[in-house]
């Protein structure tokens, strides 16, 4: 049995390898926030959530709406998905309070009691589930649920569990087991086989009248221990197969049990999070993806998820229509909004190509292979050299790194020198980037960089500048416009020193 709810022909698995820059991304796009948001406290669910975020851009188009649509059911029947949810976590937590002590044993009748007991559990669960998803199957629309639930109903008929309780019963062996052996070389056992025992299937009248054939019997003494532990391994050596064959199906089980659990955890966490953004009031929309070789982003009321989740409030959402751009050049005042807009483009991004809605009104942008963020970083002790050799250094791993679709976010790179130097550093380097078609949104304050591109009027070229009133009041907003030779620093000067 396959749960399928994350790929349509593949299980989810949490030891995936992650992106080379993953504490980059994390400590950049903030993500954290994103998913504590999402795990609700929940540990299991934090690490389900993080690496489906995190390795979400290596999905393509179709798995990306596979996702969407189970999400969509979920979203419309979030009490019945908590309720299957809570019925797996109840399973697994009965299997580890009664038997995890036992799984340390190696004998044949150890596995196999716990073996037993193990699947007693599993099937009362298993029936659990088919009865509820019966009952409400027919709430679901998705490709993935759909198939789900009608492999559940095909695979745990009644004929099904009927069967192997059958089994599960005759394995207690409460009239003993009956055994076969043969003899080897200096008469040791061989071809030891359990055998089903002829009197179960007689009824009682029968067994209690007819004449028992004539039959060898060795009883052993209460107090012969060496000859009790000879006794058990014979009977050991008689179920062995049986033990194996009934945990390998306990582990069959189990792996499935475990798989929705996983698969079902990514959209536990979307749950939480669709209830927290329609507590604040914020919207949320299912993105438009494109395929990689088309240039676009377009979306209305974009926000920085994080940012509202941090302050428990609405944030000031963004508007932008771009098709056919690779290089996004966002200029403006401090303080302005433009980290927080690089920000929500990248968060969007990666919660689109994870399979999740995205926060805004509306989004469509085109798939990306890979995110990764140039920021500056404040000068530490950790530091070896200058700030200036940091970025490089890290500028150069990021082109060690690159893929060839990737998505580049730049936040006041290379400002640690003069404008002059920075702006033809950034310069050298965004233009081999155009050369290679990647699509590149930078955030900067070199007037000079910013400009040079601007006098280029090249049309894959967009430049966006954060919003300034005439008093210097900021709006948050982001919209289209020609880079200005000043931040406004004058502003912030102004708003300190005059409240102090």
């Amino acid at each position: 049995m396959k749960a399928f709810l994350m790929h349509r022909n593949r299980d989810f698995g949490l030891q995936q390898k992650l992106p080379w820059n993953e504490s980059a991304l994390i400590q950049d796009l903030e993500l954290n926030a994103l998913f504590d948001a999402m795990a609700q406290d929940d540990e299991f669910i934090f690490s389900v959530v993080r690496i489906a975020v995190l390795t979400g851009m290596n999905n393509d188009k179709e798995t990306i709406l596979y996702r969407q649509d189970i999400l969509k059911d979920c979203l419309n029947n979030p009490i019945i998905v908590r309720e299957i949810y809570d019925i797996v976590l109840q399973t697994l937590e009965s299997k580890r309070k009664s038997t995890w002590y036992i799984f340390s044993m190696k004998y044949p009748d150890s596995i196999l009691h716990t073996s037993l007991e193990v699947m007693s559990i599993y099937m009362t669960m298993l029936k659990k589930l088919r009865n509820y998803i019966r009952s409400y199957s027919d709430k679901f629309e998705s490709e993935g649920f759909t198939v789900l639930f009608a492999m559940l109903n095909k695979e745990l008929d009644d004929e099904y569990f009927a069967r192997v309780e059958n089994h599960l019963k005759e394995l207690k062996f409460h009239n003993g087991a009956l055994i076969s052996a043969g003899l080897g070389k200096g008469n040791k056992g061989i071809d030891f086989l359990l055998r089903r025992s002829s009197e179960k299937r007689k009824n009682w009248i029968k067994r209690l009248f007819e004449k028992k054939p004539t039959a060898y019997t060795y009883t052993v003494h209460p107090r012969d221990v060496a000859g009790s532990r000879a006794l058990a391994e014979l009977n050991g050596r008689g179920i062995n197969p049986v033990s194996n064959a009934l945990a390998q199906s306990v582990d069959h089980i189990q792996s499935f049990i475990e798989t929705l659990r996983t698969e079902l955890a990514f959209y536990m966490g979307c749950l939480n999070l669709k209830e927290q953004l329609s507590n604040l009031g914020e919207p949320i929309t299912f993105p438009i993806p494109v395929e990689r070789d088309h240039r676009l982003h377009s979306f209305k009321g974009l926000y920085d998820i994080c940012l509202a989740l941090t302050k428990k409030q609405k944030v000031v959402g963004n508007d932008l229509t771009a098709d056919g751009k690779n290089l996004f050049i966002i200029t403006g005042a401090n303080q302005g909004g433009k980290s927080t807009f690089l920000r929500s483009i990248g968060l969007a991004q990666m919660m689109m190509q994870s399979g999740m809605f995205v926060p805004a009104d509306s989004f469509s942008a085109n798939i990306c292979d890979s995110m990764v963020t140039h920021y500056k970083r404040e000068e530490d002790t950790t530091m070896n050299s200058g700030k200036l050799d940091e970025e490089l250094k890290r500028m150069n791993e990021i082109t060690d790194n690159l893929s060839s679709s990737p998505l580049l976010l730049f936040n006041e790179s290379f400002a640690a020198t003069n404008d002059r130097e920075g702006s033809e550093i950034a310069r050298q380097i965004v233009s081999a980037l155009r050369e290679e078609n990647i699509k590149v949104f930078f955030v900067t304050h070199l007037y000079e960089f910013a400009h040079g591109f601007f006098d280029r009027k090249i049309n894959e070229n967009m430049f966006l500048r954060a919003e300034r009133e005439p008093d210097g009041t900021r709006t948050f907003k982001v919209t289209e416009g020609e880079p200005l030779q000043t931040s406004y620093g004058e502003d912030l000067y102004k708003r300190i020193f005059n409240n102090s």
